[in-house]
């Protein structure tokens, strides 16, 4: 059998090139954004890329290393350009149920599930993904090493930014389109005056601590 190594100066599509040529094409990858928030959903994306090299995206790169402005022109280039894409996402509510690290793998695999085009194999950021019925790896700091990888991390927070953008409208409170949800002084601070919003996270021990917060003020007012 053929062995094909993938060289560390094979750029961003090195992967995607060696799997190709072992006749495992098409590829998919898959990435989330949400997962260490503690407010608002999960959200998971999958990505096949073009096998064609005047398909590419120009400057693909982990979604954390793009700007906001960045971010939204790959996004659109990638969903132009892919052959395939897809996207779900957990609410706080089915985060809290299965836990974090399963409601990842579950996100993870609905959308590499959903893909119109199955991929012959799978690369994912970080954890492996079981129960797809086809051949994977997963591969540490992925959405900078592998392009559908950093594809699909675009996708995913570029989503789930927006979805936060929304949530912010309806929870005015919360300055959700600022911090998008995540563990920052700010947000710490919304919540300890506010109290836990219906998107929050509930097996999150900063939320807990200000639900704690919230019911004893309420009880010293009531009191």
């Amino acid at each position: 059998m053929a062995r094909y190594v993938v060289r560390r100066d094979a750029g961003l599509y090195g992967y995607e090139r060696a799997l190709r040529r072992a006749g495992l094409g098409p590829v998919a990858g898959a990435d989330e954004a949400g997962r260490g928030a503690c407010a608002g959903p999960l959200v998971a994306a999958a990505v096949v890329l073009p096998d064609s090299p005047g398909r590419m995206i120009q400057g693909l790169k982990d979604s954390k290393l793009l700007s906001a402005a960045q971010r939204e022109r790959a996004y659109a280039e990638i969903i132009a350009k892919a052959e395939a894409w897809s996207v779900v996402a957990l609410g706080p509510g089915e985060c809290d149920r299965l836990g974090m690290h399963v409601a990842n793998i579950q996100a993870l695999r609905r959308a590499l599930l959903r893909l119109e085009v199955p991929p012959r194999y799978v690369l994912t950021d970080g954890f492996p993904v079981d129960g797809l019925g086809t051949p994977g790896l997963a591969v540490w700091k992925g959405d900078r090493v592998a392009a559908c990888v950093a594809a699909a991390s675009v996708i995913a927070k570029v989503t789930r930014d927006r979805i936060m953008t929304e949530l912010a409208e309806t929870y005015s409170d919360y300055a959700f389109e600022i911090h998008k949800g995540y563990c920052t002084p700010l947000h710490q601070s919304h919540l300890d005056e506010h109290g836990p919003c219906p998107e929050h996270r509930m097996r999150f021990d900063n939320v807990v601590r200000a639900l704690e917060i919230s019911r004893e003020r309420r009880a010293a007012v009531t009191g």
